[in-house]
C-alpha cells in the first residue's frame, strides 16, 4: 500500500482499511467493494488512501464538501448529471469534486486513489 507521512511526526501514518460498499438505492453497475485507510483527520479535513473494485454509483455532494483526489492505480469516470458530461482521470492524474455535486462514480478499473476531503 501507499502511504501519507505527517511532517512533524516523523513516522509513517497506517491505519486499517474499513469496508464498505455503496448504499443499494444508489447502485448504478456492480456492487463494489471499497476500502478506506483514513490516514489522518482534522475539524475540517480528513485525507487517506482509497481503493475500490469495478463498479458505479450515484453521488452527491453537500454545500459545503469538496473532494481532492489523485489516481494511483486505476480509471475512473465522474459523470456530472447536469450535463450528462464526464470527466476520467487515469493513473498520475488528478480530479476535483466540487461542493454540491451530483453525478455518477464509475470504476472503470480497479482504482486506488490519495483523497482530501475539506468541509468549510
Amino acid at each position: 500500500m501507499s502511504s501519507i507521512q505527517l511532517a512533524g511526526f516523523g513516522h509513517l501514518i497506517q491505519s486499517e482499511a474499513s469496508i464498505d460498499y455503496p448504499r443499494p438505492d444508489r447502485l448504478v453497475q456492480g456492487n463494489p467493494e471499497r476500502l478506506t485507510y483514513d490516514l489522518y483527520q482534522h475539524p475540517h479535513m480528513d485525507c487517506g488512501i482509497w481503493q475500490c473494485e469495478v463498479g458505479a454509483w450515484k453521488i452527491k455532494f453537500a454545500e459545503n464538501k469538496q473532494e481532492f483526489f489523485q489516481i494511483i492505480e486505476g480509471i475512473v469516470r465522474i459523470h456530472d448529471a447536469k450535463t450528462n458530461s464526464f470527466i476520467e482521470v487515469t493513473a498520475g492524474n488528478a480530479g476535483i469534486i466540487p461542493p454540491a455535486f451530483a453525478g455518477t462514480f464509475e470504476v472503470v478499473e480497479a482504482v486506488k486513489k490519495y483523497y482530501v476531503i475539506v468541509e468549510v
